[in-house]
């Protein structure tokens, strides 16, 4: 294997490329971000047969998606370790006949991602300059972005290196959703709260989300993943739903339509919320900068450092400042989604 070639051909935009891959496997917030790009991608170039490559989990987020022309399955779990390496270099090996690029977007920026955009034979291989795990060795051209944007918004220079129109409103093309099982419609009107998160210290607590239950004027719906031994804590008033650990990313796409209100701990269906309700949405972020990882759409709200603004209204130093959501914040929560639902 050899390093790619500084100088990639063809050059001169995506006049005359017929098929594009775009490389972003994970995760769900990741994903959401880069919908955009691809919007972006296809509204400029109309000709263009762009094929998505995403893992196993995320493909219901790009299900009927009218800016692709197909979606590739990448099985993450079934490739991990020693005994997924052979079939994942069969799976790699095999890219090339299956998508036929002529230019790859590598959003990702890791090893894995890099080493798919080299397998895809594209005679043209873009990624970002910040690309990590020396993935940049296998892209013809790196872009130069500014680390202190947006995500939505450094992958749309990515593209927009390719003569890609990238001024306009940020398009995010999801799916319709699916009918809840056996639950039906959502209480009406009712908060979507999802309150947990893998991120270290993004959570809140089984305490907090318990005492915003009790509190809410309106009935609240659960959403999202938790450790069955944590949910069993929960102590929740009548007319609230508990839908954590049951819903498929579809049926989470249709909570998330159908709430009046919505709070989210930092995490990716806090980003997928921000793509549906912008408005109705407010993200709480503890350690984490709103401005480069928080909800993009500037109308959406913000709980940081104790105080609640819109996006677009963040200060610097309030997006520097750490601070733990504490007990006494939940009523800050309660004010808001009142406000929000009525």
């Amino acid at each position: 294997m050899t390093a790619a070639p500084e100088n990639p051909a063809p050059d001169g935009g995506l006049s005359h490329v017929r098929r594009v891959l775009v490389i972003k496997p994970s995760s769900l917030g990741d994903i959401v971000h880069t919908l955009p790009s691809v919007h972006d991608l296809k509204v400029t170039f109309p000709h263009l047969e762009i094929t998505w490559v995403a893992n196993t989990e995320w493909l219901p987020l790009l299900q009927g998606n009218p800016d692709l022309e197909a979606t590739l399955e990448f099985p993450r779990q079934r490739l991990r370790g020693i005994r997924g390496a052979w079939p994942a270099w069969r799976w790699m090996r095999a890219l090339p006949e299956r998508c036929r690029s002529e230019v790859t977007f590598d959003f990702q920026g890791l090893f894995r991602s890099g080493l798919m955009a080299w397998f895809s034979r594209s005679p043209l291989r873009l990624g970002l300059e910040d690309a990590r795990e020396g993935s940049g060795i296998f892209h013809h051209r790196q872009v130069p972005v500014d680390p202190d944007v947006h995500a939505v918004d450094r992958y749309r220079r990515l593209v927009a290196s390719m003569g890609v129109a990238t001024d306009g409103p940020a398009v995010f093309s999801l799916p319709p959703g699916a009918e809840l099982n056996g639950a039906g419609a959502l209480p009406s009107p009712c908060i979507a709260l999802h309150p947990f998160s893998r991120g270290q210290g993004k959570s809140l607590s089984i305490d907090q989300v318990n005492a915003f239950c009790w509190r809410a004027a309106q009935p609240v719906v659960l959403l999202g993943r938790v450790d069955p031994a944590e949910r069993s804590r929960l102590r929740l008033p009548q007319g609230c739903l508990d839908l954590l650990n049951e819903t498929s990313i579809p049926q989470l796409i249709t909570c998330l339509r159908q709430a009046r209100a919505i709070i989210s701990v930092d995490s990716g269906p806090m980003h997928l919320a921000a793509a549906i309700q912008p408005a109705r949405l407010l993200g709480i972020h503890t350690w984490s900068d709103p401005r480069k990882v928080g909800p993009y759409p500037g109308e959406s709200w913000v709980w940081k450092g104790g105080e609640i603004h819109r996006r677009r209204d963040l200060s610097p130093a309030l997006c520097a400042r750490v601070q733990e959501f504490e007990d006494h914040d939940v009523d800050t929560l309660v004010r808001w989604a009142g406000e929000a639902v009525s």
